[in-house]
């Protein structure tokens, strides 16, 4: 697994999974054990993240809240490879500026 930042990371799927790697990047970010987190499947299916690099035509990007964050997962352009870049921001839960709430269904 390659950092970035302390809320980037490049992981190669023949490393890591996808979901495993967003529950450790909030994990080290959070200061939190992983463990004590909330399990990931309340939020998204582990396996739909974990699809992003499959050779198959599909989802190659999802952005859904975890952990109070905004998390997006990308499938690189390196197929050979099989990486997927996720990245944390601000959870988008809070509001729209008028006001309202902002989806915060996971896109894709």
């Amino acid at each position: 697994m390659n950092s970035h930042s302390a809320q980037s990371v490049s992981v190669a799927v023949t490393e890591q999974r996808p979901s495993m790697a967003v529950v450790d990047l909030i994990a080290r970010v959070d200061g939190a054990d992983p463990i004590e987190l909330e399990p990931l499947y309340n939020v998204i299916d582990p396996d739909v993240l974990d699809s992003l690099c499959e050779s198959s035509p599909g989802l190659d990007r999802l952005e859904f809240t975890y952990h109070g964050r905004r998390v997006t997962v990308e499938a690189t352009d390196d197929t050979a490879t099989e990486t997927v870049e996720i990245s944390l921001g601000e959870d988008s839960a809070v509001t729209d500026g008028a006001g309202g709430m902002v989806n915060t269904e996971p896109t894709i």
